[in-house]
C-alpha cells in the first residue's frame, strides 16, 4: 500500500510540474543553475572513476585471456564493449545516485522543513515547476553527456593501463577498438543514460519535496531516496537489456 501511495503521489507531484511559468526568466535561470550543480559539480567524480574503471576492466581482462591463440586485440574490444554497455552508464550513475541524489533531496527537504516552500507558494509560486523540474530537466541534458564523458575516458583509462603495464601495444589496442564496432552500443548507453538520468532526479526530489518533520527526517528522507533510486536504476537496467539487446 506505501508503494501505491507513494507512487499516486509522484504522479500528482509531476502533474503539477507543467503549468504555465509565472515567470520564464526565472523558471530558465534556475534550470541553468542546476545544469551547472548536477554537470559541473559531477564532473570531477565521474572523470577520476571512469578513467579507473577503464584501466581495471584492462587489467582483469588480459589476466583472464591467458590463451596464446587468443589475439591482444580482443582485450580492447572486450574492453570497449563492458565500458560503453554496462561500466559508463551503469556503474557512473549509481555513484550520480549518492552524489546528485542525496543533494536534491536534502535541498529539497530542508526548504521543505524550513517552510521556504510554503512561502514560495504563499507569493503564487508554482513550487513543483520551479524547484522540481529544472532538476528533473538538467539532470536530463547533463547526465548524458557526463556518460559520453564516461566512455571516452574509460576506454581512454584502458588504453593507458594497457601500455603502462606492458600488456598490449598501444596499435594493437587502437586496432581492437575498430574491429566489430557497432554504433547501436552507443545509442543503447545513450538511451540507457537518459532513463537513468530521470531515476536520479526525479526520485530523490519526490522524497525530498514531501518530507515532514525535522532534521531527522530530511536524513531518513536522502537515505530512503538514495536507496529507492539505485534498486529502480538497476530494475531499469535489466528491463531496457532485456528489451533492446
Amino acid at each position: 500500500m506505501r508503494i501505491l501511495r507513494e507512487f499516486g503521489q509522484f504522479i500528482k507531484m509531476a502533474g503539477g510540474m507543467f503549468h504555465k511559468p509565472e515567470n520564464p526568466k526565472m523558471y530558465w535561470k534556475q534550470f541553468m543553475l542546476q545544469c551547472n550543480d548536477i554537470g559541473i559539480g559531477s564532473l570531477g567524480i565521474i572523470c577520476i572513476i571512469s578513467v579507473f574503471i577503464g584501466a581495471v576492466s584492462t587489467l582483469q581482462t588480459a589476466y583472464q585471456l591467458v590463451s596464446p591463440i587468443i589475439p591482444k586485440s580482443t582485450i580492447a574490444q572486450i574492453v570497449r564493449d563492458t565500458v560503453i554497455l554496462e561500466f559508463a552508464p551503469t556503474l557512473s550513475c549509481i555513484v550520480l545516485c549518492g552524489v546528485v541524489g542525496s543533494k536534491i533531496a536534502s535541498e529539497l527537504g530542508n526548504m521543505r522543513v524550513s517552510e521556504q516552500i510554503d512561502a514560495l507558494e504563499i507569493m503564487g509560486i508554482n513550487t513543483k515547476g520551479y524547484l522540481v523540474l529544472p532538476k528533473i530537466l538538467a539532470g536530463l541534458v547533463t547526465i548524458p553527456l557526463l556518460i559520453m564523458l564516461a566512455m571516452v575516458l574509460g576506454i581512454w583509462g584502458g588504453r593507458l593501463a594497457g601500455t603502462a603495464a606492458g600488456i598490449i601495444d598501444p596499435t594493437i589496442f587502437d586496432t581492437g577498438l575498430a574491429m566489430q564496432f557497432k554504433a547501436y552500443n552507443v545509442y543503447f548507453a545513450l538511451i540507457k543514460s537518459v532513463v537513468f538520468s530521470f531515476i536520479i532526479t526525479a526520485v530523490p526530489a519526490f522524497y525530498g519535496y514531501n518530507v515532514k518533520g525535522g532534521a531527522l527526517e530530511i536524513g531518513h528522507s536522502s537515505t530512503r531516496a538514495v536507496v529507492v533510486s539505485c534498486v529502480l536504476l538497476l530494475l531499469a537496467d535489466y528491463i531496457l537489456s532485456a528489451l533492446l539487446l
